[in-house]
Parts: C-alpha cells; structure tokens; sequence
C-alpha cells in the first residue's frame, strides 16, 4: 500500500510560478509510476503530467506543456510538479497518483491504484 500527500498549493498571481510535492510512503514507491491530476469545481479530472518509475520518460497533456514539469525522486519517495505561467484557469485542487498497470503512465484515472488528498492552487488574475 501506498499513501500519497500532496503540498505546496496555495494563492498565486498569474505568471507566478508555484512547485507542488508529494511524498509517498513505502518501500515500493519505485514500482510505481506516478500522475499528477486535477480537478476544477463542475469539471471533469484532468491528466497533467506521468513519470514512469525511473523518472526517465515523461509525459505531459497539452494543455500544459512547455509550463509544468514533472519530476520524482525516488531515494526520497517524491514526485514534484514544477508550474510555471501559471493562469487562472489553472485554478484547482491537485491531486498526485501513483499505479503500476502497465508499463507507462496513461492518462486514464482508472488505471492508477492510490491518490492523494489534494492540494489547491488558486491564481487570481
């Protein structure tokens, strides 16, 4: 089992750039490759970022990449989501997930086995 805490949300202005952690516990955090997701009030959950368990491969939706960067760290159990340009619809709560279907992140919710409690990020305009 797996238990994931996000931190490093909070208030923003746009363009500012913000740097969200989430640490795993376990000794199996490098059997997993980790997600970062979020979800906005009346939206559906939203695909970020993935790592694949070596923190070699990434992957990143459209919709933010060239501003945010995945990264993890697997001596000290995190996977951390780099923002930059930030803009208010990036306005969300923030959620890391971790699974091991597959050999690949997706950017599928179902596929991946624990999440975390969220953090929020909130940028004003």
């Amino acid at each position: 089992q797996v238990q994931l805490v996000e931190s490093g949300g909070g208030l923003v202005q746009a363009g500012d750039s913000l740097r969200l952690s989430c640490a795993a516990s376990g000794r199996t955090f490098r059997s997993y490759y980790m997600a970062w997701f979020r979800q906005a009030p009346g939206r559906e959950r939203e695909f970020l970022a993935g790592i694949n368990r070596s923190g070699e491969l990434t992957y990143y939706a459209d919709s933010v990449k060239g501003r945010f960067t995945i990264s993890r760290d697997n001596a000290k159990n995190t996977v951390n989501l780099q923002m930059s340009s930030l803009k208010p619809e990036d306005t969300a709560g923030y959620y890391c997930a971790a699974g091991r279907r597959g050999i690949v992140p997706t950017d599928r919710g179902s596929d991946y086995d624990y999440w975390g409690q969220g953090t929020q990020v909130t940028v004003s305009s």
